[in-house]
């Protein structure tokens, strides 16, 4: 694999964008997300969550980064409801709690 950018995480590829079911439109006349909101990588056609956009009837926002959907929704700005499974996705093991046991004796 090659390098990934800065601010690209490598295990994902590309930094996730937001896709949401409803919209809305702040002052300065730019859409933002609001209802159901799923992480999605750009150039694929389905969320990390593996929900199809066209089917499941979510608009796709490129300019929205997911990082910022996340802080909206723990802001209460909107009223967001983040995809748990698209939270997992994007959310890296050691913060999620990892493993929630250890092995002490391993067998020889």
């Amino acid at each position: 694999m090659r390098d990934a950018p800065t601010g690209y995480t490598s295990a994902m590829g590309a930094q996730p964008h937001v896709a949401a079911s409803s919209q809305w439109v702040d002052e300065d006349g730019v859409r933002q997300p609001s209802g159901d909101v799923h992480a999605w990588t750009p150039g694929t056609n389905q969320t990390l969550c593996g929900r199809a956009l066209s089917r499941s009837g979510l608009g796709r926002f490129r300019h929205v980064p997911w990082a910022d959907a996340v802080w909206l929704a723990q802001t209460a700005e909107q009223n967001l409801w983040l995809c748990p499974r698209c939270v997992a996705a994007t959310t890296p093991r050691a913060e999620r709690d990892g493993r929630k046991w250890t092995r002490h004796r391993p067998r020889p």
